[in-house]
């Protein structure tokens, strides 16, 4: 019978830290893949590592999964919270004889190891207690370990991986229960995936080792096993572990650096996943096509050219009210000044100019300096070049007929170009010393858009000042 099960996926990322890029791949993943089956996306912080585990870390986590846009069912889990439960496991583990204690010392250890490093055997430690009778056993700390299997394969069949397979020789009892109580990584990790029903673990590939040697606790539990995908890392664009080196790794810098979080998810949609030869889609399309089968076992290289492509697709692609709420998000998330009243009313009419070719918000907010500026404008030396004394004098004889305009797109036009034949002038020869009176600068959006954005006052009053400027 076909498997009809909810589909249940999750991210389990250490609050030791940011949160790295390729941990938000990894749930960026789950999150399609659960989406797009009608399944729950569940989020789990690894948080037994009591000395690195900081709650500054955790909220980070969070902080980046909500700019990302991946919604999460439920409550956070709390994995040290469930010590207790993990503890009942391995308990049971023991009644089932899946388990044994190991109440062999540090010291005890050690010397096996080095015994059989000096005879070349495998160092994985043999417990002399893996089979002694309980009876004997003597009122001292010890571990659990389970009882892993000496002879024989185990095999994991991945759905990226495919079949994977592991000589049992070389698994060893790993340790379930410390000698103080406290569970292991190893076993807390699949008593959460059970207990939290998930279906589908898709995780890096630097994990798929230890698919082999949790299988074992679901098999001395009884338990059914996940379908597993370990997905390949990512890699720098030298082929090398991304890393500081090659710039942001943590989530929230990417962020502060201005990319729109649909950007930022279709590039890492296609980081090691991909439809067809599809490169620019929506979050709809990619819930819907995005399957295991897509994924690719070759690490990806993270392409900082083709995050900005898409990222200023997606800016163009975005509608008007949605992009300046995340622009005041970004200036939130830098630090800087929100925009006032009259820049967020500027920005909402001019967005329809501003959003085409802007990579990031830094550059989307540089084309709108005509708007975030106010009077005087303090033209830059390349600019204050076009407004010599016979531009000066255009400007001074074009501001009647902009004054009886009709404010609207073709009627600027019109009023400039009538203007510029009057005068035997090329349109550029009237824009330049407009674009240096309007915003300053002599790369703007076009003339005729920044006039429509700020108005007809703001405009004539702004080529009035630039008109009586002294020139050089």
């Amino acid at each position: 019978m076909p498997n009809t099960r909810q589909v249940v996926t999750r991210i389990a990322p250490s609050p030791t830290g940011f949160m790295h890029i390729g941990t938000a791949r990894t749930a960026l993943f789950n999150w399609l893949y659960a989406r797009g089956r009608g399944g729950k996306f569940l989020l789990r912080i690894e948080d037994t590592d009591r000395e690195r585990s900081t709650p500054q870390a955790t909220e980070a986590i969070l902080r980046g999964m909500r700019w990302l846009g991946l919604d999460w069912d439920g409550d956070a889990v709390s994995q040290f919270e469930r010590a207790g439960r993990h503890a009942e496991v391995a308990q049971a583990l023991l009644e089932r004889g899946a388990a044994y204690k190991c109440f062999a010392t540090q010291d005890e250890i050690a010397a096996f190891r080095e015994a059989a490093r000096a005879e070349g055997r495998s160092t994985n430690f043999r417990s002399p207690w893996r089979d002694a009778d309980p009876a004997s056993h003597p009122d001292a700390p010890h571990v659990v370990r389970i009882k892993a299997p000496r002879d024989g394969e185990t095999v994991i069949e991945d759905a990226v991986q495919g079949t994977v397979r592991w000589k049992n020789a070389d698994l060893d009892d790993m340790i379930l229960l410390r000698s103080d109580g406290t569970p292991t990584y190893m076993l807390a990790v699949v008593v959460d995936d059970v207990d939290m029903g998930v279906t589908h673990v898709i995780r890096g590939d630097d994990h798929l080792a230890n698919a082999a040697r949790q299988s074992l606790i679901y098999a001395g539990m009884g338990w059914e096993l996940p379908v597993y995908a370990h997905i390949p890392l990512i890699l720098g664009p030298d082929g090398k572990k991304l890393s500081k080196r090659h710039g942001a790794t943590g989530v929230e810098e990417y962020q502060k650096m201005g990319y729109p979080a649909a950007g930022m998810r279709n590039y890492l949609a296609r980081l090691g996943w991909s439809h067809g030869d599809d490169e620019f889609f929506t979050d709809a399309q990619a819930r819907e096509w995005f399957d295991l089968d897509g994924i690719n076992k070759a690490a990806a290289r993270f392409d900082f050219k083709k995050l900005e492509n898409l990222c200023g697709q997606h800016i163009a692609a975005a509608e008007d009210a949605a992009l300046l709420t995340e622009l005041e998000a970004f200036l939130d998330a830098t630090g800087a000044l929100p925009l006032t009243e009259s820049q967020r009313d500027g920005m909402a009419r001019g967005m329809y100019c501003l959003k085409e070719r802007a990579k990031t918000f830094g550059e989307l907010l540089d084309k709108a300096h005509f708007i975030l500026a106010s009077r005087p404008i303090e033209p830059e030396p390349k600019a204050a070049k076009a407004l010599d004394l016979v531009s000066r004098g255009i400007l001074s004889e074009l501001t009647p007929h902009l004054q009886n305009a009709s404010w609207s797109r073709d009627g600027l036009e019109q009023a400039v170009n009538e203007f510029a034949e009057s005068k035997e002038l090329k349109l550029g020869k009237i824009a330049q010393p407009l674009r240096a009176a309007l915003a300053g600068r002599t790369a703007t959006p076009s003339v005729f858009d920044m006039m429509l954005v700020i108005g007809r006052e703001e405009t004539l009053r702004r080529i009035e000042d630039a008109a009586g400027q002294t020139g050089e």
